[in-house]
């Protein structure tokens, strides 16, 4: 299964001049706890625009995808296409489930592929923004949010909220589609509940606590 990940400002911001515009402790060991143990896959800038002393993220296949074939990146396995970063996480570790991580171009590309996804929304408009997460559209469901209601504070000063969405199964899906789909069921917004048969997707034995 593909999930997605992110952190998004007003307007669906996600960064501007190749940094984010926030540090919120709480979201990065979410990002952390979820991603941990599977492999990620990210855009040639957002490798650049890790720290040197946290490339590669640790305890993580890191898959760095570009379109140049001559780039180099230490630690990591390079692919020039969607469909060879998916094969190489998948003959990585099969049995694990992979994250894109960033940045905006790769999230858009891979959308439509993605069965999860977990946004950070932050309360705060970012001046000059000139990266942005994609619109998801109506076909995702909520099936958790930390809080219900409102935001969380950071120790930080920035408010915040989780949300994991997993995508409906359409019902004029043709039969293969529905085969392929029958693992991932459909959990109504209010029940905020992670199937069981998902759990291990969001790195949490406890399906109630995704995020904390």
């Amino acid at each position: 299964m593909l999930g997605m990940i992110w952190a998004q400002g007003h307007d669906r911001a996600i960064g501007a001049h190749g940094t984010l515009a926030w540090h919120i402790p709480e979201d990065l060991a979410m990002f952390k706890r979820v991603t941990s143990g599977n492999p990620v896959i990210m855009g040639r800038r957002t490798w650049e625009s890790l720290p040197e002393r946290f490339r590669p993220l640790p305890n993580r296949q890191n898959i760095v995808l570009t379109s140049n074939s001559d780039f180099k990146a230490e630690g990591a396995q390079v692919c020039t296409t969607i469909d060879e970063a998916l094969a190489v996480s998948d003959a990585l570790n099969p049995d694990k489930y992979v994250w894109v991580i960033g940045g905006a171009q790769i999230y858009k590309s891979m959308l439509s592929q993605a069965d999860a996804l977990v946004i950070t929304d932050v309360d705060m408009t970012v001046a000059d923004a000139d990266a942005f997460a994609p619109s998801i559209g109506e076909d995702w469901e909520l099936v958790q949010a930390e809080p219900n209601r409102g935001w969380l504070h950071s120790t930080s000063g920035i408010d915040y909220r989780f949300s994991a969405l997993q995508r409906k199964i359409s019902a004029s899906s043709d039969s293969k589609s529905q085969a392929d789909s029958s693992q991932r069921e459909v959990i109504p917004a209010q029940q905020r509940v992670i199937p069981a048969t998902q759990r291990a997707f969001y790195g949490n034995s406890d399906p109630l606590r995704i995020f904390s």
